[in-house]
C-alpha cells in the first residue's frame, strides 16, 4: 500500500491536486511494460506502441513478473503510482506466443481486459518513409460491420479510442492530421469465434489538387500488425456504470419543448392560448371578407322593395 503523501511544498500540492477527481480530467497515462518473458516481435510492437502514445506514456523496458490475468496487485499499484490508467503489457510463452494484454483501470482498480496475439508484425523501422510528429491526434478508421456486433471487436474498439484519444478539442486544423490509424475487421470464424484484426498506419501527405481543397494520398509508416483475440475479462456492471458516469457540471442543460429527431434536427414546441377565430386579423381580400348573415340579408331585400315602390307612386 502507497503511504499518503502531505504536501511540503507548493510544487508538491499542485501536484497532489492535479491527480485530484475534476470534471475535465487529464489525457490518460499508458504504461507499456515487459513480461517476465518476451520475444523480439512483442518487444517491437510495444515500442511501436509507446511512440505512437508519447509523450503521455511510460515505458518499462526492464522485465517484470507480471500475470495480469491471475493477479492485479501489481498493476493496481503502478497505477497509483503513476497515476496510470491504461496498461499494455507484452509476454511471450509456448502456450500463447507472441501476446498483448490491454488493460484498463477505473480508480486504481482493473476495469476490463483483452488479450491479442501477433499472428504477423512489420515494426515501424522496417518502414523507410517519413513518420507522423509526436504527440499528433491520430484519426480513426474501423473497416467492417462487427466493431458494434460482437464483445470483443466492441470492446477492442472502445481500448484504442481511449488509448490514443489525446486531450479533447472542439476543432481541428487540417494540417493537424499527421497519420490515420486503420483498424480492419476479419469475419468470424466458421465455430464462431471472432476473426482477425488488422491495424495499420499511415501518414497523411497534403497535395495540390488544383481547387480548394487539397488531395490526400496515405503512405503506410508502421506498425502494421495482424492479431488474433485471446482471452478476455468484462467489466462489472456495476463498475462499469460508475465509469460511465457523467459529472453534473458537464451535462447538456436541458431547453423546455426542444428536443431532437431521428435525423439530428432541431424541433421546437410552441404552445398557445386558445385562439378566437372571429378576431384573427387576415389578409383583406375580397373572398375574406365577412357576409351578412340571412337575417339582414332579408331585411335589405325588403328595404330595397320598398323604396321601388315609393318611386313608381310619384311618378
Amino acid at each position: 500500500m502507497l503511504r499518503k503523501i502531505v504536501p511540503r511544498n507548493a510544487r508538491a500540492k499542485r501536484f497532489l491536486k492535479n491527480r485530484e477527481a475534476k470534471t475535465e480530467e487529464n489525457i490518460k497515462t499508458a504504461i507499456f511494460i515487459r513480461g517476465s518473458k518476451t520475444s523480439q516481435i512483442v518487444n517491437d510492437a510495444l515500442s511501436d506502441l509507446y511512440m505512437l502514445k508519447k509523450p503521455h506514456a511510460i515505458n518499462f523496458t526492464k522485465k517484470n513478473e507480471i500475470h495480469p490475468f491471475e493477479d492485479q496487485s501489481n498493476l493496481e499499484f503502478f497505477s497509483q503510482k503513476n497515476d496510470a490508467s491504461l496498461f499494455v503489457i507484452g509476454t511471450h510463452s509456448k502456450k500463447r506466443p507472441h501476446t498483448l494484454t490491454f488493460n484498463r483501470m477505473f480508480d486504481h482498480r482493473t476495469l476490463d481486459m483483452l488479450e491479442v496475439s501477433l499472428d504477423n508484425c512489420t515494426p515501424m523501422k522496417d518502414f523507410k518513409t517519413p513518420k507522423s510528429a509526436i504527440g499528433m491526434k491520430p484519426s480513426f478508421l474501423f473497416n467492417g460491420d462487427m466493431w458494434d456486433q460482437h464483445t470483443h471487436y466492441k470492446m477492442f474498439k472502445s481500448m484504442l479510442l481511449d488509448m490514443y484519444h489525446g486531450q479533447t478539442v472542439e476543432k481541428v486544423a487540417l494540417a493537424g492530421l499527421e497519420y490515420v490509424i486503420s483498424v480492419t475487421a476479419g469475419p468470424l470464424t466458421p465455430e464462431g469465434k471472432p476473426g482477425k484484426v488488422y491495424l495499420r498506419v499511415y501518414t497523411i501527405t497534403l497535395k495540390r489538387s488544383g481547387v480548394k481543397l487539397p488531395r490526400v494520398e496515405l503512405e503506410e509508416m508502421g506498425p502494421s500488425m495482424d492479431m488474433t483475440f485471446g482471452r478476455i475479462t468484462e467489466a462489472k456492471p456495476e463498475d462499469w456504470k460508475q465509469a460511465l458516469k457523467v459529472p453534473r457540471e458537464l451535462k447538456p442543460k436541458k431547453k423546455k419543448n426542444i428536443s431532437r429527431d431521428e435525423m439530428g434536427d432541431t424541433v421546437g414546441r410552441v404552445h398557445l392560448g386558445r385562439q378566437d377565430f372571429e378576431k384573427i386579423q387576415t389578409r383583406k381580400m375580397k373572398g375574406l371578407k365577412k357576409r351578412a348573415t340571412e337575417e339582414d340579408g332579408d331585411s335589405a331585400g325588403a328595404e330595397k322593395r320598398q323604396r321601388v315602390d315609393d318611386s313608381d307612386d310619384e311618378e
